[in-house]
């Protein structure tokens, strides 16, 4: 029952990413769109350089897809600051009308699972799934502002300094062979995860599930 089967199975037809200079300095240097070498990305602050790199992703998703702005029904995006402020005020960029969407980890594929959702019910024929993080603005709101200069446990995680954007269409506009064929809307579980430096176990039961 909380499964949807995509009769059909929109396409993924193309991605936009960016990352850190952190996650960059690994394997996934390689893969991104934009490798960043300072994680301010010009920008004064940390959540306006997040705001920057979710609204880079967006925009190479469409650039990747040849696709214009004026052409995509509807832009669906998530971070992890408060009002999902990044994705809100990335959305001011774009001419498009915006479904925000929160779920911790889970947002990009949230946005995946609505994205197919509107798609394959006919609702619309082109979307950009987006979401974006920042290692220093997520410490500033779950954690503490690294002004403050706070030992972190040898545990703890490191939120993403990243974004990334797939376009998603009707297949009978792409033919790409990446398909989204179903979407398993999970249950929020509490397994008591009082640790503020392990968050990723008590956020980890409640991603979603994305068949592609």
């Amino acid at each position: 029952m909380q499964t949807i089967v995509f009769k059909n199975k929109p396409r993924i037809v193309a991605t936009g990413t960016i990352a850190g200079p952190k996650e960059c300095a690994g394997v996934v240097g390689k893969y991104v769109d934009k490798a960043l070498t300072d994680d301010m990305f010009g920008e004064s602050t940390y959540e306006k350089a997040e705001c920057k790199m979710l609204s880079y992703a967006m925009s190479k998703a469409m650039e990747n897809a040849r696709e214009r702005e004026k052409d995509v029904d509807m832009l669906i995006s998530g971070d992890l600051l408060n009002q999902i402020i990044s994705a809100s005020f990335a959305a001011r960029d774009f001419d498009i009308p915006f479904l925000g969407v929160y779920g911790a980890c889970s947002t990009l594929a949230e946005a995946y699972g609505l994205a197919a959702t509107f798609i394959d019910g006919g609702y619309a024929k082109k979307i950009v799934a987006a979401t974006g993080s920042h290692f220093s603005s997520a410490e500033r709101q779950y954690r503490y502002p690294l002004e403050l200069g706070n030992t972190r446990p040898p545990q703890s995680q490191w939120t993403v300094t990243g974004a990334g954007g797939a376009f998603i269409a009707d297949m009978g506009v792409s033919n790409s062979d990446v398909a989204i064929t179903s979407a398993t809307f999970g249950k929020v579980v509490d397994f008591g995860i009082t640790d503020v430096n392990n968050m990723g176990a008590a956020m980890a039961p409640d991603i979603g599930i994305i068949g592609i």
